[in-house]
């Protein structure tokens, strides 16, 4: 009987698979956690850090909850710059207190003084 060879299809997983959470965001975040304080109108102030923060929010950690789609400002304490954002979903509750998302309403690459690397997308 001859040896018959097997055609053995190219695999392309990357292009077969969705693309997971990290290739669909549209900026890449950074680990940092630095002191922030929130601005909710009608409550106090509440004093908070950052988990990770990109050109375009921030995973904020809070005492308390905010409500979903919540406008907030956001200050960053050592330069007392502010900018204004809202919460896009449900806080999580931790040992730490609330794990907030928070997006900034407009751009402000800026706010958080640091360098975000390039996109890989």
């Amino acid at each position: 009987m001859p040896d018959k060879k097997m055609a053995v299809p190219a695999i392309r997983p990357a292009l077969q698979r969705p693309p997971t959470a990290e290739e669909r965001r549209r900026a890449q975040r950074v680990l940092l956690r630095m002191p922030v304080i929130l601005h909710v109108d009608g409550k106090p102030s509440m004093n908070g850090f950052t988990h990770t923060v990109s050109q375009n929010g921030a995973m904020v950690i809070v005492p308390e909850p905010l409500a979903e789609n919540a406008k907030i400002s956001l200050e960053n304490p050592k330069t007392h710059n502010t900018v204004d954002a809202r919460v896009v979903r449900p806080p999580q509750i931790t040992s730490d207190g609330c794990l907030i998302p928070v997006e900034f309403l407009s751009p402000s690459p800026q706010f958080w003084n640091v360098f975000f690397p390039p996109s890989i997308n």
